[in-house]
């Protein structure tokens, strides 16, 4: 009987690294963007939406249309075990439903990609078409996706300081936040200026910031397990 209380500990360690590696995999491969800078994708960063690049006719499609599959395919799962093996506290449990939100809404977008980007169109994502050309379809899963992971990065943030635990999320993730937000005021209100205002980089900056955030979430999960099952 004695051993039974760490046969406990190392099953909660072991499913803690396949939660944080699930995540840490997602984040990853929500960076997939950064192949476009490799790739001949022919689209301007700076005036252009990442998702021209998994936008129907695009070249590369598939690579990114994977990227954004496998981003939902192991996050919901990794949030469905972390509500099932950690504590259930109100910001916690609300950051992890808003994260499964996120992986549903990820796998949307590649179910609902732009459809009038063609290879040959040189229009396509020029800064009077950058926001119009998301008023589809595609534009309701985008910003449930960018909703989501926003409300997930609040509800950690805010539990990390309400239950005074997991530092990596209360100091560096929090900063990784608050560079996600600037450049999301950024896009907001640059979108309703005359001018180009570099849209396309402010997006880049704030996808770059979940990405990083969910990695911050997975080490979060991983160096720090033992706060996470640890009643407060």
């Amino acid at each position: 009987m004695t051993g039974s209380p760490k046969v406990a500990e190392r099953r909660v360690r072991l499913a803690s690294a396949i939660i944080a590696s699930a995540i840490a995999i997602a984040g990853l491969c929500y960076s997939s963007w950064v192949l476009e800078f490799v790739l001949n994708i022919g689209i301007d960063p700076v005036n252009s939406f990442l998702s021209e690049l998994d936008a129907e006719g695009k070249p590369y499609r598939q690579v990114f249309a994977v990227a954004d599959t496998i981003v939902g395919a192991v996050l919901m799962p990794a949030v469905v075990a972390g509500l099932l093996l950690f504590p259930r506290r109100g910001f916690t449990t609300a950051g992890w439903m808003a994260l499964f939100c996120f992986g549903a809404a990820t796998i949307a977008d590649v179910l609902l990609p732009l459809h009038d980007c063609a290879p040959d169109d040189s229009t396509c994502g020029g800064p009077s078409a950058l926001f119009p050309q998301l008023h589809q379809p595609h534009a309701l899963s985008s910003t449930l996706a960018v909703t989501s992971i926003a409300v997930a990065a609040f509800a950690f943030s805010l539990a990390a300081l309400r239950y005074h635990r997991w530092r990596i999320l209360r100091e560096f993730g929090l900063a990784v936040l608050v560079v996600g937000s600037a450049a999301t005021i950024w896009m907001l209100v640059a979108d309703n200026l005359t001018g180009n205002y570099a849209l396309g980089i402010a997006q880049r900056i704030q996808v770059g910031a979940m990405s990083l955030w969910l990695l911050t979430l997975a080490a979060a999960v991983i160096l720090e397990g033992r706060d996470w099952t640890d009643p407060t």
